[in-house]
C-alpha cells in the first residue's frame, strides 16, 4: 500500500495511490472508496472536492422514488435527505471502507451494508460491496469492478459509478465534448425519474439515462489535449452536464429507480457484478 505521494504534497495518510506510467490514481477508503484524483501526465481529470472525484453508488444508483422499494411482498422505506424528494445514490459513499489489498497498480476495498456492522446504514439487508481498481501496465487506462453480495437474504440491488470529469483540464483550455450513440433515452418526468417511456435521444444539456444494448460507449474529448473513453458491458448510463464545472458519465447496472422498475436480484449464489473501463490518450 502507498500512503503518501511525493508528487502530490498533502495527500492524506489514509489515501491509497496507484501508479503506472505517467498515471497517478488516488483512492480514499475513508471516504467511500472514492477516486479523489486521476492525474495523467500531471493533468487532473476529476473535479476536486469531497463531493466529487468518482464515487461508488450501491446498493442503488441515482434516485429511488420517494425512498420506497419492494422485495417480494415486503415494502421498505429508505432515508430521503433533507430537501430531497427521493433517496439518492445508495448508502456507501462517504462511509469508511476496508482496504483488502493494495499494490502498485491494483487495489480492492470493501464495505458492509445493512445488518450488523453497518454503522447505522439504513439498507434493510445485510451484505457486502467491493470495489477493485486496476491500472493498465502502461498507465493508459483503468478497470473498475463492483460487486454486491448478500449475507443470506436475497434482495434487489444496483451498482455503478458517479465520476465528475472536469469540463476544462486547464483554466483557459477548451471545454469537453461528449460523443455517444444511444438506442433510446429514458423519458424524464418532472420528478427527474423515468416515466417508463423510451424516446429518441434528445440534445443536451442532460440529467438523463440512456440505453445502449451493445454496451456503454461514451467518448470525452478535450480538443488538443486528451481523449477519454468510458465503456461498460452494462447497457445503462446516466449523463449529467448541467453544471459549468464538470460533466458526469455514470455507467450503472440499471436506470434510476431501478430497484422498482428493473431490479437485479442478489442471491447467495448470484451476486451483482459490473465493471467499467476508462482508457485515455494524449492528443496532438
Amino acid at each position: 500500500m502507498t500512503t503518501d505521494d511525493s508528487d502530490r504534497p498533502g495527500t492524506p495518510d489514509s489515501a491509497v495511490v496507484l501508479r503506472a506510467g505517467d498515471t497517478r490514481l488516488t483512492v480514499r477508503p475513508d471516504e467511500g472508496a472514492r477516486i479523489s484524483s486521476l492525474l495523467i501526465d500531471g493533468t487532473e481529470l476529476l473535479r476536486q472536492g469531497e463531493r466529487f472525484g468518482s464515487f461508488v453508488m450501491a446498493p442503488w444508483c441515482g434516485r429511488t422514488r420517494e425512498g420506497r422499494f419492494r422485495n417480494g411482498g415486503l415494502s421498505h422505506q429508505l432515508p430521503v435527505a433533507e430537501g430531497q424528494q427521493h433517496a439518492m445514490h445508495g448508502t456507501v459513499r462517504g462511509r469508511p471502507w476496508r482496504t483488502l489489498r493494495a499494490g502498485e497498480r491494483t487495489a480492492t476495498f470493501s464495505r458492509a451494508i445493512g445488518g450488523d456492522g453497518s454503522e447505522g446504514d439504513a439498507w434493510p439487508y445485510a451484505g457486502l460491496v467491493t470495489q477493485t481498481l486496476e491500472l493498465a501496465e502502461d498507465g493508459g487506462g483503468v478497470t473498475l469492478t463492483l460487486g454486491v453480495e448478500t449475507d443470506g437474504v436475497s434482495f434487489p440491488a444496483q451498482a455503478g459509478w458517479h465520476p465528475w470529469f472536469s469540463r476544462r483540464l486547464t483554466p483557459e483550455g477548451p471545454g469537453v465534448e461528449l460523443d455517444f450513440t444511444a438506442a433510446w433515452q429514458e423519458e424524464r418526468g418532472a420528478d427527474h425519474l423515468p416515466t417508463g417511456q423510451r424516446i429518441a435521444p434528445l440534445p443536451g444539456p442532460w440529467d438523463d439515462c440512456f440505453g445502449m444494448p451493445e454496451g456503454v460507449a461514451v467518448t470525452l474529448t478535450w480538443p488538443g489535449q486528451l481523449e477519454l473513453k468510458v465503456t461498460s458491458r452494462s447497457e445503462w448510463v446516466v449523463i449529467y452536464d448541467e453544471v459549468a464545472e464538470a460533466v458526469c458519465v455514470e455507467p450503472q447496472s440499471g436506470p434510476p429507480d431501478g430497484l422498482n422498475t428493473t431490479p437485479h436480484l442478489v442471491t447467495p449464489i448470484e451476486p451483482l457484478e459490473i465493471s467499467t473501463v476508462w482508457t485515455w490518450r494524449r492528443l496532438p
